[in-house]
């Protein structure tokens, strides 16, 4: 059974210090690293290249990530503006994180004439493990749970928490941690495929993490009672995956048709 302790870790100073940060924190340097060591052992790059390129996905992530999630709550946040900024208060969304990472990377590639292609590529390896990392930030803040549930690994979710149709249950599939444990399967098989050279073109790595992660994330919001919003009864996040399963397809097949090489 999982309970979350607590949303704050420590006070220091008088200022409150959230796990959600923290654990936010920690995924970004992980990710970074791990980056940063794919770059130089599979994609021929200097050391420190993509931690001199993290500024850049870390700033640009962070808004993109943010605004996102604001633009989807916009009733909540035209009611409460300065909550905009309240980001150890949680909210945030992967999507736009990537989109504003990519700007971020796209503008790090443009100034120090990188392929940003490449960069995408090795990117998504330390994306795929920092993501698997950050999904606790959940955990402690209860968010990202399913429906009730007495499987062994169930999640207590506070009555303050729990959407109003469920208040008389306690338990709940941790979807969370189902999403932590993919994002992992997905960080290893892309380090299978660089590993083993199966990747002969740059960009594919990219399109087959954003295939992957798409599918993870519309069984895991499949399972959510807490989506950030519906459209027609379905989550957003589902409606912005399959587009992306869409598109990340088609460019694949295209690239395989024209060079006949994946």
């Amino acid at each position: 059974m999982f309970t979350s302790p607590s949303q704050i870790l420590c006070t220091l100073f008088g200022v409150n210090i959230y796990y959600y940060g923290v654990i936010m924190a920690i995924a970004i340097v992980v990710g970074t690293l791990v980056s940063d060591w794919a770059g130089v052992r599979y994609f021929n790059l200097k050391k420190e290249t993509i931690i001199d390129m993290a500024p850049y996905l870390i700033i640009f992530g962070i808004i993109g990530a943010r605004l996102y999630y604001c633009i989807l709550n916009y009733d909540f946040y035209l009611r409460f503006p300065t909550e905009i900024i309240a980001i150890r208060h949680g909210g945030i969304s992967i999507h736009g994180a990537m989109l504003g990472g990519v700007l971020g990377l796209w503008l790090f590639a443009l100034r120090h004439k990188f392929s940003w292609i490449k960069l995408c590529d090795v990117s998504v390896i330390g994306l795929s493990i920092a993501q698997a990392i950050g999904r606790w930030g959940n955990f402690f803040n209860s968010e990202a749970f399913g429906g009730p549930t007495n499987l062994p690994w169930k999640l207590y979710i506070a009555p303050q928490y729990r959407p109003i149709p469920f208040k008389e249950y306690a338990y709940f599939h941790p979807a969370f941690l189902y999403e932590s444990i993919l994002d992992v399967c997905i960080f290893v098989l892309l380090l299978f495929l660089v590993k083993k050279n199966k990747i002969k073109i740059d960009g594919n790595l990219t399109l087959i993490y954003l295939i992957l992660y798409s599918l993870v994330r519309i069984a895991v919001e499949s399972l959510r009672l807490d989506s950030v919003k519906y459209v027609m009864g379905m989550p957003v996040a589902i409606f912005v995956s399959i587009s992306i399963i869409i598109v990340s397809v088609l460019a694949l097949i295209y690239r395989r048709n024209r060079k006949g090489l994946l």
